[in-house]
C-alpha cells in the first residue's frame, strides 16, 4: 500500500511559473555579454539546473573559475531588469496549492533559483500565504540535478519519512534531484520537456499543468491515504 502523502514539494520555474523561455534568453544574452556564443534551444535544455550546474556546460573550467561569479551576477541582474515582469503563473497554481493545504498536506517549494528570486516568485504567484517550507539554491551546496535542495527540504519537514513526501517538477533535473533524495516525482509538461524525457528520468505520473493536476488530484499519487 502507498504511504499517506503528507507533504508536496513544488519546483517553481516551468512548474508553477511560465518562465523557462525567459530564463533561457537571459542566459544567452548574459553569455553573449562575455563573448560566449550560445543558442536559446541549447540553453533551454539546461534550465532547471542552478547556475553552478548550468554554466559549466558552456564555459570552460579555467574561465569559470575566473568569471563565473561575474557571469551569474550579470545574468541575475539582467533577468530582474528585463525579464522578471514578463513571467506569469500557469493555470490553477493557487487553487492547486490551496487544495493541497485543505487535504492537510504541507506545501514546500524547492527551487534552483536564489532566495531573493524565490521570494519574488511567490509574490507573483500569489501563494505566499500557502507555502510552509521554502528551499532555494542558497540553502544547498549544489543545485539540481544534485539532491542537496531536496535533502534540505526533508530536513525542514520535521523528519517526515521520504515515502510520505512527493515532488512536482517539470524537468528531468527535478526528478533526478528528488530521486537522489529518495522522493518520487510527478512531472508537469508545461515547462516544455517531452513526456518521454520526464518518464525516463523517473517521473511516476505526468500532467499537463497545475490545473490538470488539480483536476486529477483524486486519482493522482498526491491522494494516497493509506498508512
Amino acid at each position: 500500500m502507498a504511504a499517506a502523502i503528507r507533504a508536496v514539494v513544488f519546483d517553481i520555474d516551468g512548474t508553477l511559473l511560465d518562465s523557462v523561455d525567459l530564463h533561457a534568453k537571459a542566459w544567452v544574452e548574459a553569455f553573449a555579454h562575455f563573448g560566449i556564443a550560445t543558442e536559446v534551444a541549447q540553453v533551454r535544455r539546461q534550465i532547471g539546473k542552478g547556475g553552478d550546474q548550468l554554466m559549466p556546460v558552456f564555459v570552460d573550467e579555467a574561465r569559470l573559475a575566473r568569471e563565473g561569479k561575474a557571469i551569474e551576477s550579470y545574468r541575475s541582474d539582467l533577468f530582474k531588469r528585463d525579464y522578471l515582469d514578463k513571467v506569469t503563473p500557469f493555470p490553477g497554481v493557487r487553487a492547486l496549492l490551496s487544495h493541497v493545504r485543505s487535504e492537510g498536506q504541507t506545501v514546500a517549494l524547492a527551487s534552483s533559483g536564489k532566495a531573493a528570486e524565490v521570494e519574488r516568485y511567490q509574490e507573483i504567484l500569489g501563494i505566499t500565504d500557502l507555502v510552509d517550507v521554502v528551499v532555494s539554491s542558497d540553502d544547498a551546496d549544489r543545485s539540481k540535478p544534485h539532491p542537496d535542495i531536496f535533502t534540505a527540504v526533508l530536513d525542514k519537514l520535521s523528519g517526515l519519512p521520504r515515502e510520505a513526501v512527493i515532488a512536482v517538477g517539470d524537468t528531468p533535473y527535478d526528478a533526478q534531484a528528488a530521486g537522489g533524495a529518495g522522493l518520487a516525482t510527478i512531472g508537469l509538461l508545461c515547462g516544455g520537456v517531452p513526456e518521454a524525457d520526464l518518464s525516463a528520468a523517473g517521473c511516476i505520473a505526468l500532467y499537463r499543468n497545475p490545473q490538470d493536476l488539480l483536476d486529477g488530484y483524486a486519482r493522482s499519487p498526491l491522494a494516497a491515504k493509506s498508512l
